[in-house]
């Protein structure tokens, strides 16, 4: 039986966190690209805690929840807050995770608008009088398709979470493809 951490298997969730802390550093600018992916191939390619340690030796300790590799000890919490730590995590959540997605979908939709009805306005006054107001086949149908969007995504929960995590994926995939192609033609 193993009885040192360092040499214990590594499970999933300790994987991804790492990629995550290391996510995190590329971010902040600790690593640069290079050093990312290879952290990475190493941290997905890690079978015990002492592999997954190594490949963040050299970086501060984040705040971890949920992950043998940087285990956190949970704060003390007034009595008040444990009824709501009974709702499940993602529940509370859903909020804060929904605005984003909200404020891109609506505020294109609100550029769009407004461009088209200041074009209407300066015809209008070109023209001495109010024209057709044509910009409504613009918003109508478009703010329809946005409702009907927003009410089913903020139902499922699904829609933000898993378009954006894939489209953030193919972003990076890209970024990472410029990179090799950079490095080929210079390196």
């Amino acid at each position: 039986m193993v009885e040192r951490r360092e040499d214990l298997r590594a499970a999933d969730a300790d994987r991804q966190f790492v990629a995550g802390r290391l996510r995190d550093a590329l971010n902040e600018g600790r690593l640069n690209l290079s050093e990312y992916d290879e952290r990475l191939q190493d941290a997905y390619a890690a079978k015990t805690y002492g592999d997954l340690d190594k490949i963040l030796d050299d970086l501060p300790v984040a705040s971890a929840a949920h992950s043998q590799v940087a285990p956190v000890t949970p704060p003390v919490q007034p009595a008040a807050q444990a009824t709501e730590e009974a709702a499940p995590a993602a529940d509370r959540l859903q909020p804060r995770r929904m605005a984003p997605w909200l404020l891109g979908v609506w505020s294109a939709w609100l550029i769009a608008v407004s461009v088209n009805v200041v074009i209407w306005l300066l015809v209008s006054i070109s023209a001495g009088q109010l024209i057709y107001f044509w910009p409504m086949w613009v918003a109508g149908p478009w703010g329809a398709v946005l409702l009907a969007t927003t009410l089913t995504g903020i139902a499922s929960g699904e829609g933000y979470q898993q378009r954006y995590k894939e489209k953030w994926e193919r972003k990076q995939a890209r970024r990472r493809e410029r990179f090799e192609r950079r490095r080929e033609r210079w390196g």
